[in-house]
């Protein structure tokens, strides 16, 4: 009975939470913009989304920055996750991750490289 009250108190947070969102890294918002919401799966809380790039760019090796946030806004847990593979220019990637309970989250980009194909199947950082 526990586990279960538990799971209900989980699923309504997560409802509240669900709605996708969108935001940029880059002082003038041109760079990458985000969409996510937050889900359960199997092993509990996820967030799953994906970040768009706007550039004539190459991005790999990104880290993404996710907050989870109580009711009052406040960061009350915070986790990373890697976007698999690169996000190709003027297209997007996907990414997904198991997150701690919370109320609400909050996702950046934390960190990433550009790099360019130098034609022979060889990236190169910039």
């Amino acid at each position: 009975m526990r586990g279960g009250a538990g799971a209900v108190v989980l699923l309504i947070l997560l409802a509240l939470s669900g709605s996708a969102t969108a935001q940029n890294f880059a002082a003038d918002g041109s760079v990458f913009r985000l969409e996510w919401s937050a889900g359960v799966s199997a092993k509990g809380p996820e967030l799953s989304g994906y970040v768009y790039n706007t550039t004539n760019r190459r991005a790999v090796r990104m880290r993404l920055a996710i907050d989870g946030l109580d009711p009052a806004g406040q960061v009350v847990a915070q986790t990373e996750t890697w976007v698999l593979g690169s996000v190709p220019p003027n297209n997007r990637s996907y990414f997904q991750t198991q997150v701690p309970p919370a109320a609400s989250y909050r996702v950046a980009v934390r960190s990433f490289d550009w790099v360019e194909d130098d034609g022979g199947g060889f990236l190169r950082r910039w």
